[in-house]
């Protein structure tokens, strides 16, 4: 005996089959949290920042006294044995002065020529030797100096352990709290849009004569991890 199935009916089915593949899993019961972890450290290098203000008259004659000055800077940093590849210029400008007096007409009166070097300093020792340099050189600006953990990503793992151990921390609470048993971790990913890694310190300074005491100090470094944690019932 043969039993015909209506066409009406394989077409459901058809459209069926489809619709039931396309149905969202349900993931399974979670607690998400986020870990936070610190670790503090000394900074192993530095970069320092500097150069020459040079006015004049004449955008020339300021120009070419700048050009003149810096020249004895550069100089003096390769002969300190600073690598050519540890410094260079991060800022040239040559900009008119005006009279202070707003009532009249504005006039020129002159011209302020600048030249700024960064220098990157290996040694975080040596940081107050480079400004002596600088500024014994004929640098007249010292404008900053930002400290620097070199391998910060390496120091960071010892951070990560207690960021994933605080993670855990707080999901037991919110297990304990909600009745059910702490399962294994489903994701674990950093935290990106946190301001993780924070490795650089920096210190303004303002003009350094010579011999200038340098603190680093130490630099905090952070880090923050989504962990999502599976439960069941107790």
């Amino acid at each position: 005996m043969k039993f015909t199935l209506p066409v009406a009916s394989l077409g459901l089915m058809l459209l069926a089959t489809p619709a039931l593949a396309q149905m969202p899993l349900v993931p399974p019961p979670s607690i998400s949290v986020i870990g936070d972890a610190t670790i503090s450290v000394a900074p192993d290098q530095a970069q320092v920042d500097g150069g020459v203000t040079s006015d004049a008259k004449t955008a020339r004659e300021a120009s070419d006294a700048n050009n003149a000055a810096m020249a004895k800077v550069l100089a003096a940093l390769k002969g300190a044995g600073i690598d050519d590849k540890d410094y260079q210029t991060s800022r040239l400008s040559l900009q008119p002065k005006y009279a202070p007096d707003r009532n009249g007409p504005t006039n020129i009166i002159g011209y302020r020529a600048s030249n700024r070097v960064t220098i990157k300093v290996r040694d975080v020792a040596k940081v107050a030797n480079v400004i002596d340099v600088l500024v014994g050189a004929g640098a007249n600006e010292i404008t900053g100096i930002n400290f620097v953990v070199s391998q910060a990503s390496k120091v960071l793992d010892e951070a990560r352990d207690k960021a994933i151990a605080d993670a855990r921390r707080k999901a037991e609470i919110y297990a304990k709290a909600a009745g059910v048993t702490l399962g294994e971790p489903i994701s674990i990913s950093e935290e990106t849009g946190a301001p993780t890694p924070m490795y650089r310190g920096k210190v303004a300074a303002p003009m350094a004569a010579s011999g200038a005491p340098v603190a680093q100090g130490e630099e905090t470094l952070a880090v923050s991890v989504s962990v999502s944690w599976a439960i069941r019932a107790k």
